[in-house]
């Protein structure tokens, strides 16, 4: 009986998943069951990741602004700056009031002050 020559559609597939998991160590990169485990893995980590950084961004952003806030002896703390955001209307999140309080703190005790009268 003649040998069967395999088509290249299954070798085509592990070579792109070779291609993705180059950068891994030892087995990692070398195994094919290996390789499919691990990119399953850093797929569902990239996508965990994604979402860790937003909440990291916005802890970064409350923590610029409260530091501002005290630092300029402004009469309230953070949570009372928000809440009288909210009630003056004035639509400004927290990522735009952490660059003023980091570009100009002279600016954020202004905004702060329009909000108390």
């Amino acid at each position: 009986m003649t040998r069967i020559r395999r088509g290249y559609i299954a070798r085509r597939r592990r070579t792109k998943l070779r291609l993705f998991a180059s950068s891994f160590r030892g087995a990692h990169s070398r195994l094919t069951r290996t390789i499919t485990q691990q990119k399953i893995r850093a797929l569902a980590s990239a996508h965990h990741d994604r979402d860790r950084k937003k909440r990291d961004f916005r802890r970064l952003w409350i923590t610029r602004i409260n530091a501002v806030i005290r630092r300029i002896r402004v009469s309230y703390i953070y949570s009372k700056l928000i809440n009288n955001l909210y009630k003056g209307q004035l639509l400004l999140n927290r990522k735009i009031l952490a660059q003023i309080a980091i570009s100009n703190s002279n600016c954020l005790y202004m905004i702060s002050n329009e909000i108390i009268k």
